[in-house]
């Protein structure tokens, strides 16, 4: 096997990514600390064509060098707006007909493996703090919770990794149920 050339990979250009159809799937990181976790969501969010990220309460907002490094670019091709409050937000969405679930471990929460998707239904997806989580009144508000199952020792994983689980998850799901 060789290894493919950059030229090679057929990526979009920024012009043609706005253009492109995107997943119908919205991401809302709410008071993440981090700015390379915020960096890496936009990469992902990137990779798999998500509509836009919404980045609410202490969460930083591009430009900045330390969220540069890790996004290389994609703040510039995924949308994104700030939004003070995760909560007002989510009404917001939720009025505008998309389905809202917080990425926690909760009673009930839907394991991401059961969590099925809808090609004809519209997502947003909450990430919270690295250390304290979504918040409980997120959680309250969500239509419904989103874990990741986990069978070592630790209770967590990274947010950018979360995210890119999700992400990934819920992309190729949509695509599997829109191909015959």
């Amino acid at each position: 096997m060789r290894k493919l050339k950059n030229e090679e990979l057929n990526r979009l250009d920024i012009e043609a990514f706005k253009r492109a159809k995107k997943t119908p799937l919205v991401l809302v990181l709410d008071d993440i600390r981090s700015l390379n976790n915020i960096g890496s969501v936009f990469r992902t969010a990137d990779a798999f064509l998500v509509e836009k990220i919404y980045l609410c309460g202490i969460t930083a907002t591009p430009p900045h060098k330390d969220i540069h490094k890790t996004a290389l670019g994609a703040t510039e091709s995924v949308a994104w707006e700030y939004r003070d409050n995760a909560l007002d937000l989510l009404n917001e969405l939720k009025s505008d007909g998309l389905l809202t679930f917080a990425v926690e471990q909760t009673e009930n929460a839907t394991l991401l493996n059961d969590f099925e998707v809808a090609a004809s239904k519209k997502y947003a997806v909450v990430f919270g703090n690295e250390v304290k989580g979504v918040s409980q009144e997120v959680v309250d508000l969500c239509d419904g919770v989103l874990e990741i199952p986990q069978f070592g020792t630790k209770h967590s994983l990274n947010i950018s990794v979360s995210a890119g689980i999700v992400i990934w998850d819920i992309w190729s799901k949509l695509h599997r149920s829109l191909t015959p």
